[in-house]
């Protein structure tokens, strides 16, 4: 039986932490930024971890891989 390959949207987008969340970079901060208040924006930065059903998905979809 073949290999899974890895899915290179998902590898874009997802890290799996050592523990095996997923985490993702928050949607809504690539432009459009000057409309929102500085709480929403500041609120936004860094990564959040993923539910846990969507995490067995990304997992399946990263096929063992974490970049």
């Amino acid at each position: 039986m073949p290999k899974q390959k890895t899915h290179k949207g998902t590898k874009k987008r997802f890290r799996l932490t050592a523990t095996g969340k997923a985490s993702h970079r928050q949607a809504g901060t690539s432009h459009l930024a000057a409309r929102m208040s500085h709480k929403r924006k500041r609120n936004l930065r860094g990564t959040t971890v993923v539910d846990g059903t969507e995490a067995t998905r990304v997992r399946d979809a990263l096929a063992g891989n974490s970049y």
